[in-house]
């Protein structure tokens, strides 16, 4: 195994500099930088293969075609998915839960329970409302405990046989906390519902394995586990998919048309109209390799250790800092408040000494609600950050109380 150093060279990013000091990213969170190896994987496809695919006849759509189809097979490898034809490719975790939420609106009817948890990301708590509104259902939000962990007596209370779907993040991009979300899936299918996972924070940081899990549907982004932007994954149940009617309609997701009727391709060419993102599935592949080479254990081990240290550092050094996330399992993130100090304030200070963090609501406003803050600075890491990093992080918030606080 390569040490932390060694990998570093493998990032481009991570050797430049940020307002005259060396880059120290801690904003993996919100998106992962790309290793030369995807880097590469996509000028090759643009520079000596590029084509399109399922259309031609001729070598190098050929050649595209399977390249794809070749991702799509080692997608469902990596979340130990049953069958290829259960991975649809989208722009992204966004559009993956809008996909679900608009394509399952006539299974939800009126006066059903559509239930979600307080700590999701905007984009798996509005589609949710929205077809609550639509439905005439009952939109039902878990609360959050003061430690930043789901309530789950109130979880458990909240299934019945009215429950229609239960929709839950594996991870939550704004606290860190780790959901059980074996015993979560486990609970809501014991009630009948369907179950879907917002997989966007997890996917980089632990194995996922959708059949362990039971879930019906897991969707997340290659940006957040260092593949490109402008692709992401949907994996659900064939059986649901081939049962829900199509999310787009155009070129590639057709099996005939005519004036008066057009049938539809059969799974997952149903759910993807017009032409693919195909540069940026290579990209995604070639995510998966790198980060099947690395291992998670490896990538486990690392961001533990860090998430650890970094605790250690802000109770030690950083009184005037409060923590917000307590989580006793926790994915290798921090997000806090500074006494008297907006967290933009923070992040201002943070980015002049080449140091980039989040500051904001994340897209969880209903957890900056929860804990009574407009938002928080959040220092979210990957296995290629270090402890000196997180020093110069911890020196940088104390330089920030002197001037700010």
């Amino acid at each position: 195994m390569k040490s932390v150093q060694k990998i570093r060279q493998d990032f481009p990013m991570l050797s430049t500099h940020m307002n005259g000091h060396p880059l120290a990213y801690l904003d993996n969170g919100a998106t992962t930088q790309k290793p030369q190896s995807v880097i590469d994987a996509i000028t090759h496809f643009y520079r000596d293969e590029y084509a399109t695919i399922h259309r031609g006849v001729y070598e190098l759509s050929q050649k595209a075609t399977q390249a794809c189809d070749d991702v799509r097979a080692k997608t469902a490898q990596f979340i130990h998915a049953p069958s290829i034809d259960e991975i649809i490719f989208v722009r992204g975790t966004t559009e993956a839960i809008n996909l679900v939420s608009h394509c399952l609106g006539a299974y939800v009817q009126p006066g059903q329970d559509v239930i979600i948890t307080g700590m999701e990301h905007h984009a798996n708590f509005v589609p949710w409302q929205m077809l609550c509104i639509r439905n005439g259902a009952n939109f039902k939000v878990i609360p959050i405990t003061d430690t930043g962990e789901l309530d789950m007596d109130a979880y458990a209370k909240a299934l019945s046989e009215n429950t229609a779907i239960v929709a839950f993040g594996h991870i939550s991009n704004a606290l860190g906390t780790i959901n059980p979300v074996q015993e979560m899936t486990m609970l809501a299918k014991k009630a009948g519902a369907l179950v879907l996972i917002d997989g966007a924070q997890a996917i980089a940081h632990a194995p996922v394995d959708v059949q362990a899990i039971g879930c019906d549907f897991y969707a997340f982004s290659a940006h957040k586990c260092y593949g490109p932007t402008g692709i992401g994954v949907l994996w659900g149940k064939k059986t649901l998919l081939e049962a829900m009617p199509p999310y787009q309609f155009g070129g590639d997701m057709i099996e005939s048309v005519s004036i008066n009727k057009t049938t539809f391709a059969p799974i997952p060419a149903k759910f993807e109209s017009g032409t693919p993102a195909i540069a940026e599935i290579i990209g995604l592949g070639a995510a998966f390799d790198y980060i099947t080479k690395l291992g998670f254990d490896f990538i486990q081990k690392q961001e533990h250790s860090l998430l650890i240290y970094a605790q250690e550092q802000f109770e030690a050094c950083l009184p005037c800092i409060q923590v917000i996330g307590k989580a006793k399992h926790k994915a290798s993130l921090v997000s806090f408040i500074m006494e008297g100090v907006h967290p933009h304030d923070i992040g201002t200070i943070l980015d002049q000494e080449g140091i980039a963090v989040r500051a904001g609501h994340h897209c969880a406003q209903p957890v900056m609600t929860r804990f009574g803050i407009p938002a928080t600075t959040r220092a979210s890491m990957s296995f290629y950050n270090t402890q000196e990093e997180i020093d110069r992080l911890v020196n940088a918030l104390e330089k920030a109380y002197r001037l700010l606080g």
